[in-house]
């Protein structure tokens, strides 16, 4: 059984998971569990301190997913999930991954479950082509990036948390800006993900001293590897 997060859901030990009700994919724990086939080793594509993430494709028009299932014995993972739910409520940017939906309850063996459900994004992470033998991350054959496409890749990072900062109803930091965070499209545009540390800082505030430190950082970090 499984609870998606359209409102409000009826677990009342955490506060309503809001996301808006016409862009989610109605999916339960089950249709997750045979897109993924049953959360198979070998469709891990990524291990983070907070969950592993699964390729998966779905029954509704064959549509191929990632899968980010909360590791909820991990003492932060359940207000990693709150916060990624409350950063990616209101936000839709070219540069940002989509969430496609997000899922709540309790698995066959009546475990809590929790899992958000994003658009696949076809060259993986960052990291996997700036540490290709990373053990962690699977087998990807050994390719490089120009400096071309590495500025460019700097610049889609920054025009995310430009647009986090400065252009949404609450400013967002994003908290957690790395190589593992930062995804890249068939096109290798980059999309900025991972929101499980981010801070909404109010309506009336700007992003500190911090948070523009963390944006100039991630620029240098990628264009000079």
């Amino acid at each position: 059984m499984c609870f998606l997060c359209f409102g409000s859901v009826t677990n009342t030990t955490e506060p309503s998971l809001r996301l808006p009700k016409t862009s989610l994919l109605k999916l339960s724990y089950r249709s997750l569990l045979k897109a993924t086939n049953g959360f198979s080793s070998s469709n891990l594509i990524g291990v983070s301190g907070f969950g592993s993430v699964y390729k998966g494709t779905l029954d509704e028009g064959g549509k191929v997913v990632a899968v980010k299932v909360l590791n909820l014995e991990h003492r932060r993972a359940s207000k990693s999930f709150m916060a990624e739910c409350e950063a990616l409520r209101n936000i839709r940017h070219r540069n940002l991954v989509k969430v496609l939906s997000v899922c709540s309850g309790f698995d066959h063996q009546g475990n809590e479950f929790k899992a958000l459900v994003y658009e696949l994004m076809a060259n993986r992470s960052l990291d996997v082509w700036l540490h290709p033998s990373n053990p962690r991350r699977g087998e990807w054959p050994t390719r490089s990036l120009s400096l071309l496409q590495r500025l460019n890749i700097a610049i889609d990072v920054a025009s995310a948390l430009e647009y986090l900062h400065h252009h949404c109803h609450a400013s967002i930091v994003h908290g957690d800006i790395n190589t593992t965070n930062v995804f890249l499209d068939s096109e290798m545009t980059a999309h900025v993900g991972g929101f499980g540390l981010s801070t909404l800082i109010g309506e009336d505030m700007t992003p500190g001293k911090s948070a523009l430190i963390q944006s100039f950082s991630c620029f240098l970090a990628v264009v000079s590897m």
